[in-house]
């Protein structure tokens, strides 16, 4: 539907996702593969218990910053997240810096996805990956059909994406379902296979670390581990409900995934003594159900992976181009971006645009790939800081006053910036590696060359056209 007011056209996209669908996207973008692929270094560096307390924690930090994203999206329920609200807090200026940073973090974790998937066939069928060599990239070698099925899964999910998300959201609440009853079942029989002891979970802690390294390098990922909750405030504009039930689907969310988390670990650390040395350490939680559970535990954990691997490939490519979307409507970037697709109703352009990019990741190598995702987080703790900001800001307003939204923006905005110096001071212990901080600092000076190009855009709109096409709102409203 397109409406138009003093000449200026708003693009806007239908009401069509649903509650389930909602929580599938939060849930299933937040645990993705890696709550069943990671939990074998996580004990590495930090434990049985560090990890897990980590997680935890880090879980619940993400439920404090949660609350701002709640109260925000019933007031701005339109699609952009974090750019209409740091556009209402500080204006174009802010909510370009914030949207910026967001875009890296939500592009990269589609493109670590996709080479999550061909992670799982190294694993399970190596020769069927390993064919084709073509060279090496930080150790890690690059073959043409992990180059291959990779580039599918992203060509598969975008198409998926544009279709619309009646496809999209029926597959991502039944995939998530099947993920909950798999670390369910993977549970339950963990205590009656291998060797499985209690003693099996030691060490708690990484013994050369101690406690608190071990808690501190946990905590210090859950922005990327958390991130796919502030995908819901992306897609307000096409709920099918009242914006007033996104904290509570955002908390049903994190909670879940806090649930899943742990229980991987646990299954991963408590069936065998020593899980490094079964089967080989490529994949540790693979090798242990494998060995503990045979074909039937290491089907399950397989098909879990994948419908990890695609729930994380649905739900950002959704928040994505939405961000795009927005951006684009009110052409702080081109335009095109706010395109959508004449039958199915989807920002298209945007969701082309996000497969191109990360169409070049598989090329990369999955090491080099991490560097950059590692300093995405950095990316999502600077949403999640202006986006604290914003709340303490707008509900001090006299219009607008919530003693209760402002106490939890605060402590939002606190978390954030802790969140912030783990990764970015150089003596912390989940600082990033020298890499990461390469790659970061290029996307910022990126960043600053586009807004030198974009200044002049950014400033030719009034004030009252930007608050009707970023909010759908009268400035007097505000």
């Amino acid at each position: 539907m397109v409406q138009s007011t003093q000449k200026i056209e708003r693009t806007e996209l239908d009401n069509t996702m649903s509650k389930r669908f909602i929580w599938a996207i939060a849930y299933g973008s937040s645990i993705g593969w890696g709550a069943f692929i990671l939990p074998g270094d996580w004990l590495i560096s930090s434990g049985t218990l560090g990890s897990s307390l980590g997680i935890t924690i880090g879980g619940i930090l993400m439920l404090i910053i949660a609350v701002a994203y709640g109260a925000l999206t019933k007031k701005f329920p339109v699609s952009g997240g974090e750019f209409a609200f740091s556009y209402a807090g500080f204006g174009r200026h802010v909510s370009f810096i914030a949207s910026w940073f967001l875009a890296l973090g939500y592009i990269c974790v589609v493109a670590l996805n996709a080479s999550a998937f061909s992670l799982l066939f190294k694993f399970v069928l190596p020769e069927f990956l390993e064919v084709g060599y073509l060279y090496s990239i930080a150790g890690w070698d690059v073959y043409i059909m992990e180059v291959i099925l990779s580039s599918l899964a992203l060509i598969l999910f975008a198409y998926i994406s544009i279709k619309g998300s009646g496809f999209s959201g029926n597959i991502q609440f039944l995939f998530c379902l099947f993920m909950a009853l798999t670390v369910a079942i993977l549970f339950v029989t963990s205590f009656n296979v291998g060797e499985f002891s209690l003693a099996n979970t030691e060490p708690l802690f990484n013994n050369e670390s101690g406690i608190w390294t071990s808690i501190i390098l946990i905590v210090a990922i859950a922005p990327w581990m958390y991130v796919g909750f502030d995908n819901i405030p992306q897609a307000a504009e096409e709920f099918k409900f009242s914006p007033n039930k996104t904290f509570k689907l955002i908390v049903f969310g994190i909670v879940a995934s806090i649930i899943t988390y742990v229980a991987m670990i646990l299954i991963t650390s408590w069936i065998f003594p020593n899980q490094s040395e079964v089967g080989g350490a490529l994949w540790v939680t693979g090798s242990v159900v494998q060995t503990s559970m045979g074909t039937i535990g290491m089907t399950l954990l397989a098909m879990a992976i994948s419908f990890g691997v695609f729930t994380g490939l649905n739900g950002f490519y959704l928040s994505s181009s939405r961000l795009l979307f927005a951006l684009g409507r009110a052409k702080f970037i081109p335009p095109v971006f706010a395109r959508v697709h004449k039958d199915h109703k989807t920002p298209y352009v945007a969701v082309l645009f996000v497969m191109a990019v990360c169409l070049a990741a598989p090329w990369l190598g999955r090491t080099a790939l991490n560097w950059i995702v590692d300093m995405s987080s950095t990316g999502v703790s600077v949403a999640f800081l202006i986006t604290s900001l914003v709340a303490v800001k707008f509900f001090s307003q006299k219009a607008n006053y919530n003693l209760t939204y402002i106490i939890f923006g605060g402590l939002g905005t606190i978390i954030s910036i802790v969140f912030l110096v783990l990764l970015l001071y150089p003596g912390s212990p989940a600082s990033l590696t020298a890499p990461s901080y390469i790659a970061l600092l290029a996307w910022v000076i990126l960043g600053g060359i586009f807004f030198l190009f974009q200044y002049k855009n950014l400033n030719a709109l009034t004030k009252e056209e930007l608050d009707y096409l970023i909010l759908n709102k009268d400035s007097r409203d505000l």
